[in-house]
């Protein structure tokens, strides 16, 4: 991928929780990088991809709740690695997993991911894959197979592989995150994670005990009954990428598909909930 970028500079007020709902609507969108500081964020989309009206569907950009205002301008290609080692701080979720760059030291964590991000959205930083890394610290993985759909950086696939899951199928629409997660799992030594581009379509004829499914809220709703074709007879689905006011329509659908609310998360407003059969 080449060409020039579009910089936009977001200058939030309160920064929080305004600027992670910020960075993954953006996600959504098709902004590829985030660098947050201490006034907001700084985030870039290629010149190709931006439509003068794309920002019309940024629902937190139109809050009353925050004060928001950005200024835009075009720049050249940069050295993404060489701004997430600048911005990157690892993360520690429930005192067990530790997320890091590789330029971080190892820690002394059970479970100790090394991720390199790169353009991908998944770091453990944002609320949604960090309640996804507490449901798996909280569940048993042993020989389980196990689906990670829009894997992002394959950080959730990797810590189930720590856990001991026997077969795991990581996929993700974006190319980048395709090529990331490959890296990542190299990285920590996960090489029995299969990897593929693609979307829902992928699963037909698979099946699985556990699903884990960290997306948004529109693409979950019209996914739910692949997603739950897939699972095995006792398997359990995780759910992320919306908010609680979200929570009863999507646990309306899991009812209608026959499975049943077994529990949530709740994080600056995003949740991450567990269903079973």
């Amino acid at each position: 991928m080449g060409g020039n970028y579009l910089e936009f500079q977001f200058k939030i007020e309160p920064v929080q929780p305004a600027s992670e709902i910020l960075i993954a609507e953006l996600g959504y969108l098709g902004f590829e990088s985030f660098v947050e500081n201490d006034d907001g964020i700084t985030a870039y989309i290629p010149v190709e991809e931006y439509e003068d009206d794309l920002l019309a569907g940024v629902h937190i950009l139109q809050s009353e709740e925050f004060e928001i205002s950005y200024t835009m301008n075009e720049i050249e290609r940069f050295n993404w690695n060489e701004e997430w080692e600048k911005n990157f701080t690892p993360i520690l979720v429930d005192e067990h997993c530790s997320v890091r760059a590789p330029f971080h030291p190892k820690t002394e964590a059970e479970f100790d991911i090394v991720i390199e991000p790169k353009m991908s959205f998944g770091t453990g930083h944002h609320a949604t894959t960090h309640m996804m890394i507490q449901h798996i610290l909280k569940n048993e993985w042993e020989d389980k197979t196990v689906l990670d759909m829009g894997c992002g950086t394959g950080v959730l696939a990797i810590l189930t592989a720590m856990k001991g899951a026997s077969k795991i199928d990581a996929i993700d629409i974006d190319n980048w995150c395709y090529l990331n997660t490959l890296e990542n799992i190299a990285r920590n030594d996960c090489e029995h994670i299969n990897v593929e581009e693609g979307g829902a379509e992928l699963l037909e004829d698979r099946s699985y005990d556990m699903i884990l499914a960290n997306i948004n809220r529109n693409i979950l709703l019209r996914d739910l009954p692949v997603y739950e074709k897939s699972l095995n007879p006792n398997g359990s689905l995780f759910l992320s990428g919306f908010y609680s006011g979200d929570l009863p329509v999507i646990e309306k659908a899991c009812k209608e598909l026959g499975l049943y609310f077994v529990e949530n998360l709740e994080r600056n407003d995003w949740i991450a909930a567990k269903f079973s059969r």
